[in-house]
Order: C-alpha cells, then structure tokens, then sequence
C-alpha cells in the first residue's frame, strides 16, 4: 500500500478521536516546549556571559599575587605583597606578545562633593589601563605619565559618581570632590559600561594616577594587580605564558619554586563560566526531556489502546491483503503523526515561552536552529520508539481470532 493512502488512513482514524488525540500529544507539546525554553534560557545566558567578558577588554591579562610557603606556613593572600614597579618595567621591555601593561591599587572609602556622598572605590592606574579595558571618555581627557610621575590630585569618574554626586545636572569637569581629606579635580568622565558578569556596577570607580593612591592613600610600593593587554584575542594565551616566564625571572623564583603571583586571562574566564552554564543548560534540559519521555509513554499506552479497539478493523483488512508491514506502517505513521504534531506546537509554544521570558523578566535568550530541529528527530524518535511496539502487536494479529474478536 502507498504511503500517502496510510498517512490518509492515520489521519482520519487520528480525527475520529480529537480530544484523545490533543492529550496523548500534551506530553510531547510541554516536553518540547520546556526543550528548547531551557535550551534558549541557558544559551542566552552563555552569549550575554562571553559578551560582559569581552566589554571588559577581551585580549586582557589580569596578575595578581598568591600566598606563598614561608618557612613551613602559608601567608595569607591579603598580605601578599610581590608585584612591584619593577615587574611592570621586566613586562614592557621583555615581552613582545604585549602592547599595554598597567599596575594598579585601590582603596575604598567615602567620595564627598559638598552635601553629597558616596562610597566607591577609587583605583589608582597608569594610563594605558583605559586602552587595555576598551574605555572611553564621555568628557574630558584622561590623564598622563607626567601625572603619574608627580603624583597629581586629578581624576576621572564613572558615570554612577556623576549621577550621585552632582544630581542637579552642574557642569562636572573641573569641580573638585573629596576622598579622606584629599581633593581631587575631575578631568574626564568616563562612557557607561554598565554591571559585570560578577553583577559589579563597572561605571560606580574614580580613575586617578597610580602613584597619587600609592604615596597619598596607601603609602605602599606594591601593586595589588597587574593589567596587561596582549596584542589580539588569539595571543592571549602566548602573552600569558610569557608572562609568567618573565615574572618568575623577576622574582629570581627557582625551577622547585611556586609561583608568587597568577596570571589569568579572560579566555579562561570565558571558558569557566561557559562550561559552568553548559552543564546547568544540560541539566535543565534533561529535566525538561522527562516530560518527552512521559509524552513518548502516553504514545505507547494510547496506541495499545488503539489497537485493542481496533481488532476486528485489523482482522478485516488482513483477510481483504493487507500484509503484515501495511498494518505496521499504518499504526507506526499514526504515532508518528502525533509525536510530529505536537512537536510543532511545542516548537511555537517554547519560543512563545522564551520570549514572554525574556520580555517579562529581561533574561536574555538565544533561540538557535539546531535546537528547534534536534526536537524534530527527537519528537520522530519518540514517535518511532514509543509506536512500534503497537503497531508490532497489530502486524502479528492472527486474522480469524481478530475477526471473532468482541
């Protein structure tokens, strides 16, 4: 028999039983749904990671010193002090994979401008640190080595100071704030950048020269972080290395020597945080292939269901010629045509869902092909899997006891 005569078949004995038919194929429509919702949700999440990531200057190196052993005992990190000018001056003559290194310190405490206040932190830098973070300034021009070399009380701030600190809307460069007793003139604003991947306000910092946090603030030679940027996305790895070969020279560290210091990049990060949602993504989405798999079961039992009623139906057709195969095809296509059906509604209701997700709680969400077509051949799977066993059972009908069948 042609295929298209028992898809004919399949459908009317489908449309004889509409209600029966739309909940057999509830399971397969929540189980795709909840599919690709989760798959949308966790790969949204991946891209929107890798996107803050990169904001945050995507060919960055950050170094910052470890504890290390001291005569049997493990100093703790916070009173590490090992990276010092000196390396800075050993990175920027001796690595090549590197076009901008900047150490940097920083201290937190209350910012006052006149009546107004408000704690943030302010971090002390060279100038290359903007170049190296891909900032920009709004206003105002950034600061330079001669302000480094002397130490100069100027500054530049982020636009969440701006908004706090001057809420009347004044004219902000050239104004003078405060932070412990020191004044700092203001000589650029910085462009919004908005929160981190860690949920940190990136626009909430005071820019101002290294040396001015280090002698006026701190009163330390140490750096707390070194920043450096190698030369493009796909070096930073090399740069690294390099890194770390030419700080443990600095550091006159031995071969048996832990490494004072570590040196991350933010492919590492990328790839930290992309695994750590890959596997929740994974796991959501098993939790959610359950319902598929209770769909697939509502399948078997309804086709069973099917069959039974259907016996003297099948016994008829058998003693007219129809072999073996035709009956299984006939009820193997019906199971398929349920699955595949409510796989399309599923489909249309999971990016629905996504979505009002993304609208309603401003989750981002990225709805790719694949997994719109991997619930496909899953749903025709299940149809496939969950059908044959039915339609099986219909095929070995003996067709004199099915004709006698009440």
């Amino acid at each position: 028999m042609k295929i298209i005569n028992l898809i004919q078949i399949a459908w009317r004995a489908l449309s004889r039983n509409k209600i029966r038919t739309f909940l057999t194929m509830l399971g397969i429509i929540i189980g795709v749904a909840s599919v690709i919702t989760m798959i949308a949700i966790g790969q949204g999440s991946k891209q929107s990671i890798q996107k803050q990531i990169t904001a945050m200057g995507s060919n960055m190196i950050i170094i910052r010193p470890v504890s290390t052993l001291m005569g049997g005992a493990r100093m703790d990190n916070s009173s590490v002090q090992t990276l010092t000018v000196s390396d800075v001056k050993a990175l920027e003559k001796q690595v090549s994979t590197i076009n901008g290194v900047s150490g940097s310190v920083s201290s937190r405490g209350q910012i006052i401008n006149g009546p107004y206040n408000w704690s943030t932190t302010v971090q002390g830098v060279s100038p290359s640190y903007l170049s190296i973070r891909g900032w920009t300034l709004e206003e105002g021009i950034p600061f330079n080595n001669q302000d480094v070399k002397l130490a100069s009380k100027v500054c530049l701030i982020g636009q969440t100071l701006v908004k706090n600190l001057f809420p009347n809307g004044e004219n902000v460069l050239g104004q003078r704030i405060r932070f412990k007793r020191i004044p700092f003139k203001i000589i650029g604003i910085l462009n919004r950048k908005g929160e981190n991947t860690f949920g940190q306000d990136q626009d909430d910092v005071l820019l101002t020269p290294l040396s001015t946090v280090q002698k006026r603030i701190l009163s330390t030679i140490y750096y707390q972080t070194i920043f450096a940027s190698a030369l493009d996305e796909n070096g930073t790895e090399l740069a690294a290395s390099d890194i770390q070969k030419v700080l443990r020279r600095s550091h006159k560290l031995q071969n048996e020597v832990e490494d004072d210091f570590t040196v991350r990049t933010q492919a590492e990060l990328i790839r930290t945080f992309s695994s750590t949602s890959q596997t929740l993504t994974l796991l959501l989405t098993v939790i959610a292939s359950i319902s598929l798999i209770v769909g697939g079961i509502g399948i078997m039992n309804i086709m069973y269901v099917s069959v039974t009623e259907r016996t003297r139906e099948i016994g008829l057709r058998m003693s007219l010629g129809a072999r073996s195969m035709d009956l299984l095809l006939q009820f193997l296509i019906e199971a398929i045509m349920i699955s595949i059906s409510g796989g399309l509604i599923g489909v249309v209701l999971g990016i629905s869902a996504s979505k009002l997700v993304s609208y309603f709680m401003h989750w981002p969400i990225l709805i790719t092909q694949s997994s719109v077509l991997i619930s496909f051949l899953v749903c025709f799977a299940t149809g496939v899997f969950f059908g044959y066993y039915p339609a099986l059972k219909a095929s070995r009908m003996n067709p004199i006891v099915a004709l006698r069948y009440e």
